[in-house]
C-alpha cells in the first residue's frame, strides 16, 4: 500500500480585475477553503495585487493575483484542479511543488538586451 505523502506547493491565482474587494475576498477565502477542507495547511498568502495581464483571458486585461503556499497531500492537488474549473471568478491558476516558503517576493529589473 502506498503512503500518502504532503508536500509543499506553490499556487499561483489570478482572479476577475472587476470584482469588488468584498466579493474578491470571498473568491479567495473559497480557494483556501477547498485546501484546507482537504486536510491542506496555508503557509502563507502573498496578495500581489491588481497587474496587467500579458495577453487577454476571457476577456479580461487585468487580474489580481495571489501567490499561496500549502502543505497538502499530493493526491488532493488534481481534486483542487478539478474545483478551480468551477471556479468562476477564477481566471487563471497555476499549482507546482516548492522546495521553500518565500516570505518576501523580489523581482529583479528585467534588463533587456538591445
Amino acid at each position: 500500500m502506498k503512503t500518502k505523502r504532503e508536500r509543499l506547493y506553490e499556487g499561483m491565482y489570478i482572479l476577475n480585475a472587476t470584482l469588488s474587494e468584498e466579493a474578491r475576498k470571498k473568491a479567495l477565502a473559497k480557494i483556501v477553503d477547498g485546501i484546507t477542507v482537504k486536510g491542506g495547511k496555508i503557509k502563507k498568502i502573498h496578495d500581489m495585487g491588481k497587474k496587467r495581464l500579458a495577453y487577454e483571458i476571457q476577456n479580461k486585461r487585468e487580474g489580481y493575483y495571489y501567490l499561496i503556499y500549502f502543505d497538502i497531500v499530493t493526491t488532493h492537488v488534481t481534486e483542487l484542479w478539478q474545483e478551480y474549473h468551477l471556479h468562476e471568478d477564477l481566471l487563471r491558476y497555476n499549482t507546482i511543488q516548492a522546495p521553500f516558503v518565500r516570505e518576501t517576493l523580489e523581482f529583479k529589473p528585467f534588463n533587456r538586451q538591445e
